[in-house]
């Protein structure tokens, strides 16, 4: 008997021996082993995802961002903690605006060993790196399947095709905007305050009125402040070109890369450069023009216009002027004035919309802009996390969260319909370095109606409507269609950085702009550029299905 009990002890003893190891093998547990259970159905319904059972990766991003913005510190920065937990990444992001010191810091970056895992770049650049191979294949990477809000809101694979370069598919266009809010804008309260002294001037309708309005707000005391203080006119050059801000453009009929008559026509670099170049000279001699234009980086003009020094700037952004958003320069010059104790003056300031060609054209329509981009050498695996973030940001999701915050404390949600709290919106966002700007490098696009969403926002006036209705009445010229890339083996940002030194030497060094055709002539024969244009209109020929050529004379 005691044998058999014994038998019997030692046979439960191996049985439960036997539980516990089955079901440490099918936990894929074992003593303190803290590694997580696989989710559950509910679970994985909940979260839409199961990335937090994926490898935790670190993610390196350089793109374009504001240069007025900043990131947070990591607490207040609640996007990149929705998106480290989403996709069990750690996210490092560098963010400038894309101009020469973006491409020149990039080019640092992929020379040494602080390459990042994404990143974007302008037209020039991106076609250099895929010209030298430094960039990946896109092929199986960018698809519907992998980015399937990317395609259905945003970008078609039709837009996709025709913006590769070099018969390659190595970058991709951010989801544009197809509206835009291309504008200069002027003190109203300046040109009452000249009304009233006897100086009759109006919103400019055209080049020369506005040009005398420049005048006026130079050499007569706007804002009535008993000196001569003011300007007329502030841009940027970034220390390297006159932009195409600069109304002469536009005067002799410039405005970008251009399609006139089955001709092609760059702005930059067409003869009637001359002219552009000779009217420039004209009003920066009559000192009608912020004197710091040329070196002022992007933002800058922005701040003199908000700072009571010059009277008329340029913009595209489409909250420029408007009354509440405290990115505005109207906003922004109306808190300048109240904290220098200039109550009476900050409630009489208005910027108002005009342009000089609104009737006419002043821009072309919109085209994919900077493209993003992988090394070729960036690990798969980060590759496609960072793909997998960058369709959740053309999401609905990630579209409000970037545009517009967290749902329940900077905006409510009723149906369709999407209210802001501009309140919590200042507090958190814009007073924390305005730091969506950063993250709305995949979401530029302030277009919810993509969604089937109404947008309020309970500080807008009718004021502000108005001036988002007159702006949309601008006459905008047809795009060229395509994208374009130089020949095979041509570093354009070696002809445009020449072709844009020139620009500057004749407008600086020369006693007028005669010279221009005879340099124009060297830029066209000595750095390719006429090779490069032809090699456009070729392109466009065969996306038109008719024949396209370069205007060159």
């Amino acid at each position: 008997m005691k044998k058999v009990r014994f038998g019997i002890r030692f046979g439960l003893l191996c049985s439960l021996a036997l539980i516990l190891l089955i079901t440490s093998c099918t936990s894929g547990k074992s003593g303190n082993d803290s590694s997580p259970t696989p989710m559950s159905t509910a679970e994985v319904k909940q979260t839409g995802t199961t990335e937090s059972k994926k490898e935790k990766l670190s993610l390196k991003w350089f793109v374009n961002g504001s240069n007025n913005s900043n990131l947070p510190a990591k607490d207040k920065d609640f996007v990149k903690k929705k998106i480290e937990e989403k996709f069990n990444v750690n996210l490092e992001i560098e963010h400038m605006e894309i101009g020469a010191d973006f491409t020149t810091k990039l080019n640092l970056k992929m020379a040494g060993r602080d390459m990042p895992d994404m990143f974007m770049a302008d037209g020039a650049a991106s076609n250099t790196y895929i010209k030298d191979g430094l960039a990946l294949d896109l092929k199986g990477i960018v698809t519907p399947e992998k980015m399937p809000n990317y395609f259905k809101y945003w970008v078609s694979e039709g837009e996709l095709q025709r913006y590769a370069v070099q018969g390659k598919f190595m970058r991709a266009p951010v989801p544009f905007a197809k509206q835009q809010y291309n504008s200069y804008y002027i003190r109203k309260d300046w040109l009452d305050n000249l009304n009233a002294k006897g100086i009759q001037v109006k919103i400019p309708e055209t080049y020369d009125e506005m040009v005398e309005v420049m005048k006026a707000f130079t050499f007569n005391d706007p804002d009535n402040n008993g000196t001569n203080d003011t300007t007329g006119l502030t841009l940027f050059g970034n220390g390297t070109m006159l932009y195409l801000s600069w109304p002469e453009y536009l005067k002799h009929g410039l405005y970008g890369l251009g399609l006139k008559n089955d001709q092609l026509v760059d702005a930059y670099s067409d003869l009637k450069v001359q002219q552009v170049i000779e009217d420039v000279r004209k009003v920066i001699d009559l000192k009608i023009v912020d004197e710091d234009w040329f070196l002022q980086k992007s933002g800058e003009e922005l701040n003199k216009a908000a700072q009571g020094k010059a009277g008329i700037f340029f913009s595209a952004a489409k909250t420029a002027a408007l009354d509440n958003e405290p990115s505005s320069v109207q906003f922004k010059t109306k808190e300048i004035y109240k904290a220098a104790g200039k109550q009476l003056e900050a409630d009489k300031i208005d910027w108002q919309p005009f342009h000089p060609f609104g009737k006419t054209g002043v821009a072309t329509e919109a085209l994919p802009g900077a493209p993003f981009m992988f090394g070729k050498d960036t690990p798969l695996e980060k590759v496609e996390r960072s793909i997998e973030i960058l369709d959740w940001l053309a999401s609905e999701e990630g579209f409000l969260l970037v545009r517009y915050g967290e749902e329940g404390t900077h905006y409510t949600r009723s149906g369709t319909t999407i209210t802001i709290n501009a309140d919590a919106y200042k507090t958190d966002i814009i007073d924390q370095g305005d730091f969506l700007n950063v993250y709305q490098f995949f979401s530029m696009a302030d277009e919810p109606q993509v969604f089937g969403l109404d947008v309020i926002r309970p500080n807008e006036t009718d004021r502000d409507r108005t001036i988002l209705e007159h702006i949309k009445t601008y006459k905008y010229f047809p795009s060229i269609g395509t994208n374009v890339a130089p020949p095979d083996g041509y570093n354009l940002a070696d002809f445009r950085n020449q072709l844009y030194a020139t620009q500057v030497k004749v407008l600086f060094e020369e006693k007028d702009a005669s010279n221009w055709p005879k340099y124009r002539e060297e830029l066209m024969e000595k750095y390719g550029g006429r090779a490069v244009f032809e090699a456009y209109a070729e392109q466009m020929s065969k996306a038109h299905g008719r024949t396209i050529t370069f205007r060159d004379k």
